[in-house]
């Protein structure tokens, strides 16, 4: 019997990132879908596929930034999130308890910090 991959869903509004990221998580053996680069569109997607858990950026295009998209994603869906930042993640962890995401990891943090946050969220 296989275990099936866990699902992130990447958020990220800076194209390149995300797909870079995304697969590099694939290369860990994660499932990822397509790269979202809206709030808007990341409620929807999280409500449809319901990942395992999301990368959320804050920085987003759209009438949704990623924190608010993180509370309605959170209080609809429950899905854990990670918040994936180019901002001071010491700041924003402060800024982001009523989230509660499962952690505040940078963008310019290495890969590690990444996966940590995701067998975190997963469980793994």
């Amino acid at each position: 019997m296989t275990s099936r991959k866990p699902k992130v869903l990447v958020v990220e509004d800076e194209i390149l990132v995300g797909v870079m990221l995304a697969r590099k998580l694939e290369s860990f053996g994660y499932t990822v879908g397509e790269v979202i680069i809206n709030g808007e569109e990341a409620v929807e997607v999280a409500g449809r596929e319901r990942p395992d858990v999301i990368l959320m950026d804050i920085a987003l295009s759209g009438n949704l930034n990623g924190l608010e998209a993180a509370r309605k994603i959170r209080d609809f869906y429950g899905i854990p999130i990670v918040i994936f930042t180019g901002y001071d993640t010491e700041k924003l962890s402060r800024e982001v308890k009523d989230i509660e995401p499962v952690a505040v990891v940078s963008k310019l943090d290495n890969i590690e910090e990444v996966l940590r946050a995701i067998k975190k969220a997963v469980g793994a």
